[in-house]
């Protein structure tokens, strides 16, 4: 029987129960911090633009960021908030500055809504406004005020320091992943040069801007010395790598765009343009970009994003009154890379024959290709190999964050993890044994390697990670010998054909417990050896204790603790000094003395994992 519809159905909620009931329209998703978009970064990242926003406008040089174990503290040096007004900006929606674009020209946050948000989904939210030699002090709970003090004399600089502790009744038994917090300061500093941020004792700061960036997060040297162009409210820096893909790193207002926008599209359209005219050439679009990696920043007054968190741009024009967007980055960047290209003919010829490769590379595969691509839509009308989700990455935007699909070896763990998964947004792509190792191979061997072929049309990457259809892509495998091997080959045929994918992040090894330890009142499922120790003094009394050694031994019951809310997952992370070829080399290489050393040495580790 259907539910009574009345006025009584009509409901208002405050606009903390609005957050705590919706959070997913302020930050995205929750999340337990193993993801770099969980919610608890954007609570970060919320905090962290209003200093950023002050030193913008000319106000204070140095931020202190502290994270200690759940708690994040975030200290400026600004103007400090208006004191009678602090309540009001932590607790009270749409009330700020940002609507005059006089105090806050080209800022990112604009509606008044991303400190309120941290507000209502922090257990502990403390705000303090120093000011011309007074302070103010709030304390809040789940956006409740506990303690409002009355302004006194203070002799701290002025600015404004905020902690908080994320409620672990929305966000879990959450933790912090430091690298991902570092490359978020990191890029803050490429965007601001001449700023400070002291994080946990550590000092960063950047005197070149998007060149440093660049350096930091490239792989692999570049074909060229990186190119440099910068002039009031845009700055690029450009090179290209002996890699596959095009790598991007886009910026509006100092927010770093994941998803790009109208402005990344037209960075791609002006570079195509620029290459073409310079060399009277119409080259294919995709020989001119591949290979690319490109950090590119632009300043826009009032900004429309397409959802709170701000990862896509959807401005069409530079401000009010001002040129499009597309127009102003053409212009720029037609005179500014043209009159380089020009000026240094050495970095003009290592860029023509690096478009002459791609060609060339482009065109020997393309009649396998086509034929790769109609055996993948074939296979997709009858294949178990996919087990699709109802939702995609690239639908709404609520929702694309949510995605995962799990890379799974043989049919008893799909099988499994199928029975147990979300349909709404976990997909299950199954593997027919040990996949081949691609390192050293060419682009050539994704089309004709059927396990391959099918699992990049699975993802939908072939063309970039635009189309990428699942947020998370999570590589499930036994935790022993031959579980280890698959994760290597696969991280390999990535790493070689889509780096792009694991330097934005995608990429997750999925945790599963090695035991079970229960009794006829409880059960606990454990990830190592202590955990099982621990597990069996807690439950005493000669607990029944299993060993999983593979997934397709945990029942789908079972498994639903393991890939749903509680799922533990561990990112596949690049740092600077990760050097990819290296890394490749030694272990997926041909044999070599160094790596024979590295087996005998290990070799008492390996014996182990097989005994348990």
């Amino acid at each position: 029987m259907p539910a009574n519809y009345s006025e009584d159905t009509i409901k208002t909620l405050d606009w903390r129960e609005h957050i705590r009931k919706r959070p997913g329209m302020y930050i995205g998703k929750l999340g337990d911090g193993s993801s770099q978009d969980d919610g608890i970064y954007v609570l970060l990242k919320e905090v962290l633009d209003n200093s950023l926003d002050e030193y913008m406008m000319g106000f204070g040089k140095t931020i202190d960021v502290d994270i200690h174990e759940k708690e994040v503290s975030i200290r400026d040096y600004g103007r400090g908030i208006p004191l009678g007004k602090l309540v009001d900006v932590a607790s009270k929606m749409n009330t700020g500055a940002k609507y005059d674009s006089k105090v806050f020209k080209k800022s990112v946050g604009l509606n008044g809504v991303g400190i309120k948000a941290v507000n209502a989904l922090s257990a502990l939210f403390e705000i303090s406004s120093i000011r011309d030699g007074q302070k103010k002090f709030v304390e809040f709970s789940t956006g409740n005020v506990v303690e409002d003090k009355e302004i006194e004399p203070s002799d701290q600089k002025n600015g404004v320091e905020v902690k908080f502790i994320p409620d672990k009744k929305l966000f879990g038994n959450f933790h912090y992943i430091i690298d991902y917090v570092e490359s978020m300061l990191r890029n803050n500093v490429y965007l601001n040069s001449g700023l400070t941020i002291n994080f946990n004792g550590n000092k960063y700061f950047s005197r070149n801007g998007l060149l440093d960036l660049l350096n930091e997060n490239m792989s692999l040297p570049g074909l060229y010395s990186p190119i440099h162009i910068k002039n009031g409210d845009i700055e690029i820096a450009i090179t290209h790598c002996n890699q596959y893909g095009e790598e991007y790193y886009a910026f509006v207002n100092g927010q770093h765009t994941t998803q790009g926008g109208t402005h990344l599209l037209a960075f791609r359209e002006a570079l195509v343009k620029t290459v073409r005219e310079f060399y009277k050439k119409d080259f294919d679009a995709s020989d001119i970009r591949a290979s690319i990696i490109a950090a590119f920043s632009l300043k826009v007054e009032e900004p429309i994003f397409e959802s709170q968190t701000k990862t896509k741009l959807g401005s069409k024009d530079m401000g009010p009154g001002g040129p499009s967007i597309r127009n102003y980055i053409i212009d720029f960047f037609k005179k500014e890379f043209d009159d380089f290209l020009h000026k240094n003919p050495e970095t003009a010829d290592i860029l023509l024959k690096k478009i002459h490769d791609s060609e060339k590379e482009r065109k020997a595969i393309s009649g396998i290709k086509k034929i790769a691509r109609d055996r993948a839509k074939k296979a997709s009308l009858h294949n178990k190999k996919l087990r699709d989700c109802r939702l995609h990455y690239n639908t709404k935007a609520d929702n694309r964050l949510e995605t995962t699909i799990f890379i799974t070896e043989g049919d008893s763990a799909s099988g499994s993890i199928t029975k147990s998964r979300n349909v709404e947004t976990q997909a299950v792509f199954s593997l027919k044994g040990k996949p081949l190792n691609t390192y050293g191979l060419t682009k050539k061997i994704v089309y004709e390697n059927e396990e391959f072929n099918l699992l990049q049309s699975a993802l939908n990457i072939e063309d970039g990670l635009d189309s990428l259809r699942y947020n998370n892509v999570v590589i499930a495998t036994d935790a022993d010998v031959d579980g280890m091997h698959i994760r290597l080959l696969l991280i390999t045929f990535f790493l070689q054909f889509f780096p792009d994918l694991v330097k934005r992040r995608h990429l997750y090894i999925l945790q599963t417990p090695l035991f079970r330890v229960r009794n006829k009142k409880k059960t606990i499922y454990c990830y190592s050896d202590e955990e099982k120790e621990k597990a069996i003094k807690n439950l005493s009394s000669n607990p029944e204790i299993t060993r999983f050694k593979g997934l397709g031994e945990i029942s789908p019951d079972e498994f639903k603790h393991f890939i749903g809310k509680k799922m533990k997952l561990e990112p596949v992370l690049l740092k600077k000094e990760d050097v990819v070829s290296d890394f490749l080399r030694f272990y997926m290489g041909k044999n070599t003395p160094e790596r024979q050393e590295f087996i005998i040495e290990n070799l008492k580790i390996e014996e182990d994992i097989a005994e348990v």
